[in-house]
């Protein structure tokens, strides 16, 4: 593996998307999947350019999801069945609790459109369509 490049110093890593349906998206992601808000924002005054948005923690603080709806609606078009989110888990036993409690949680899995998920990954759609993996870390069978 190639060293880290020294013109990037990168020190936090966030993940953003819009959404029509911010507070269904937000529900799903903390109630189903279980995920921490960490914040977020009402454009109430005017400050957020139109946005409103909320901010999920990952296991890592210097990882966050988040998730946007502007006032006058997202442009973006739906996401193919392959716009994946992917999280990886360290082991098989991990994979099965973290399947069992999504789906204690109402989680429905799907089947994935890549058969390379098939037999290390539970797969789940967020309200958006968006596809929500959680996998085996490569390398682990």
């Amino acid at each position: 593996m190639e060293p880290w490049p020294a013109h990037l110093p990168i020190t936090r890593l966030r993940v953003a998307r819009p959404t029509d349906q911010i507070d269904t998206v937000t529900a799903w992601y903390r109630d189903v999947i279980g995920l921490p808000v960490i914040g977020g924002w009402r454009d109430e005054g005017g400050n957020h350019g139109g946005y409103d948005g909320v901010l999920f923690g990952l296991p890592d603080a210097d990882m966050q999801l988040e998730f946007t709806q502007h006032r006058d609606g997202s442009p973006c078009p739906a996401p193919s069945r392959d716009n994946l989110l992917v999280m990886y888990v360290d082991d098989r036993a991990a994979l099965n609790a973290v399947s069992a409690a999504i789906q204690a949680r109402g989680g429905v899995p799907v089947q994935p459109e890549n058969a390379y998920w098939l037999d290390r990954a539970v797969c789940f759609e967020d309200p958006d369509g968006w596809g929500v993996v959680f996998s085996l870390k490569p390398g682990v069978a």
